[in-house]
């Protein structure tokens, strides 16, 4: 018997849409799952916005108060995908209200902020999810059991990074993504986050770290009305308060050493994310742009070992699910789909499934531990930060 879930998005930019459009296809593509999302309502304070979403999506009703979620009783979950100053106060609202959370990373803007609304969550038992998506790729997480298996030895070193372009523009607004008070640290939440997120789930926990960060583009003109995505601006001038690059060396509890490095402002580069990793006996390596590939050598020739391209298909991860066989190209949108599948078989079940807001802590606590080591050039220790 399939029950259906009252769910509500908070937020409707570009990421808002992507989780609506994620529930609508859950049917499609995992037929036998026991909920079935019901568009209910969405919230976004830009006027007409929301109104918009609803004639679009077909959502029962809009608002721009987020608050009319937290009390409308026809809400069991809610997609929290508004900018990340808001994510304390939402997330924990709608957790105290009852409401599931699938809420976008990194969760507020600190490791107090991811915790406060993980603890929330808790207490009032309702499930989780975060929009750690790329962990989600068939590929990555056959990757994953290659390193688990121990096909590649003991991992070594492992390389991450996480390149775009979409801050290059030196004309590109200054919208809250690039303030301290509400955009948080810039690239780290943005995007390193997401590195983060990929060594742990690769490798495990990450014991130590320094980092060294700056700014590129250190102006940017103020928007003259409501914007949508990375838009141009030709206003008065303001200050870029948080960061547009990130590398930093790590050291897991595993012993493995490793390297991240992510930049908003890489003219030439578009979403070029992926890693690297090594063993004593071989690698593993995945492009984002390329993502049904591995890149794997194994064997025990040490020197000279060749290099294979894997195509991933029906028996790795969620593949099966989108395609009937190897090859055929998933894409960004698929693995929305397969967040939000974990996200309701964990509320049907009762069992995580997928990232949930404890892996948000813990990757907020090594964003926090970058942001202390860039300011006084130490080697900080990440548990001491958690």
């Amino acid at each position: 018997m399939v029950d259906t879930l009252g769910v509500a998005v908070v937020g409707f930019g570009w990421m808002g849409r992507v989780h609506t459009q994620a529930y609508a296809r859950l049917a499609h593509h995992y037929p036998d799952l026991p909920l079935r999302p019901e568009l209910v309502t969405v919230a976004e304070e830009v006027p007409g916005r929301a109104e918009e979403a609803a004639a679009r999506f077909g959502f029962a009703s809009a608002t721009r108060d987020w608050r009319e979620v937290a009390a409308d009783p026809r809400v069991r979950a809610v997609s929290v995908t508004a900018p990340n100053f808001l994510h304390r106060e939402i997330g924990v609202a709608m957790a105290e209200a009852g409401k599931h959370l699938w809420i976008e990373k990194p969760v507020g803007l600190t490791a107090d902020d991811a915790r406060a609304v993980a603890d929330a969550a808790a207490r009032a038992g309702v499930r989780s999810a975060v929009g750690f998506n790329y962990r989600n790729a068939p590929a990555v997480e056959t990757a994953r059991d290659l390193v688990a298996s121990g096909d590649i030895g003991t991992v070594t070193h492992v390389r991450i990074r996480l390149f775009s372009d979409y801050a290059a523009h030196p004309q590109g607004a200054l919208t809250w993504r690039y303030e301290r008070e509400r955009g948080g640290s810039g690239v780290l939440g943005d995007l390193a986050s997401h590195g983060v997120d990929l060594a742990r789930f690769l490798l495990g926990d990450i014991a130590s770290l320094t980092a060294d960060t700056a700014i590129f583009v250190p102006e940017r003109a103020r928007p003259t009305g409501a914007t949508a995505g990375h838009t141009l601006a030709t206003g008065e001038l303001g200050p870029v308060e948080n960061e547009d690059y990130v590398s930093c060396l790590l050291r897991f509890a595993s012993g493995a050493r490793g390297v991240l490095e992510a930049c908003r402002v890489s003219v030439g580069e578009q979403n070029n994310y992926g890693f690297e990793v090594h063993g004593t006996r071989g690698a593993v390596s995945w492009d984002f742009r390329r993502m049904g590939e591995l890149r794997v050598s194994r064997g025990t020739a040490y020197q000279d070992q060749p290099v294979a391209t894997v195509h991933v298909g029906p028996g790795d991860g969620e593949f099966g699910a989108f395609q009937p066989g190897a090859a055929n190209a998933m894409g960004y949108d698929d693995l929305k789909v397969v967040e939000a599948y974990r996200f309701l078989r964990s509320i049907a079940e009762d069992t995580a499934y997928g990232a949930t807001l404890e892996d948000a802590v813990r990757a907020a606590a090594v964003l926090d531990a970058m942001v202390r080591s860039a300011a006084d050039g130490t080697w900080v220790d990440v548990a001491a930060e958690g």
